[in-house]
């Protein structure tokens, strides 16, 4: 039986997640807060994110859905999470990569952070 937490999460992680979040996409999830609207409230939200996050009590909202059109035609579906679990996900990131990665055999480079296809082609000659 497991009986800590499997990750201690601080608050010098929720807001450096914050900060790369920051710099990505900005629309808003369902709940309809943009992250401009997270801003004006930051140090409150980011608080109440990293009590839920590091309590274990952070259960992740319903993500909004949208249509983007393709460039074939048509359209497929794009999920967009709200502003606070965009973070929390940051948060995660680094943490379910480098227990993945394990899992991962050396040669594969798909979806890989530090791999790429040049990588893989260069890998194929050799």
């Amino acid at each position: 039986m497991i009986t800590g937490k499997p990750l201690s999460i601080t608050k010098r992680m929720v807001c450096d997640a914050y900060k790369q979040v920051r710099g990505n996409g900005k629309a808003a999830g369902v709940d309809g807060q943009s992250l401009a609207e997270f801003e004006q409230d930051m140090e409150n939200n980011l608080y109440k994110l990293w009590n839920r996050l590091a309590s274990g009590s952070y259960f992740p909202p319903a993500v909004r859905r949208v249509k983007i059109p393709k460039s074939g035609g048509g359209k497929r579906p794009l999920g967009i999470p709200t502003v606070a679990d965009r973070i929390a996900q940051m948060v995660a990131k680094p943490h379910l990569e480098l227990e993945l990665d394990r899992a991962f055999d050396p040669d594969s480079y798909g979806y890989r952070p530090g791999k790429s296809a040049h990588q893989a082609v260069e890998q194929a000659r050799q």
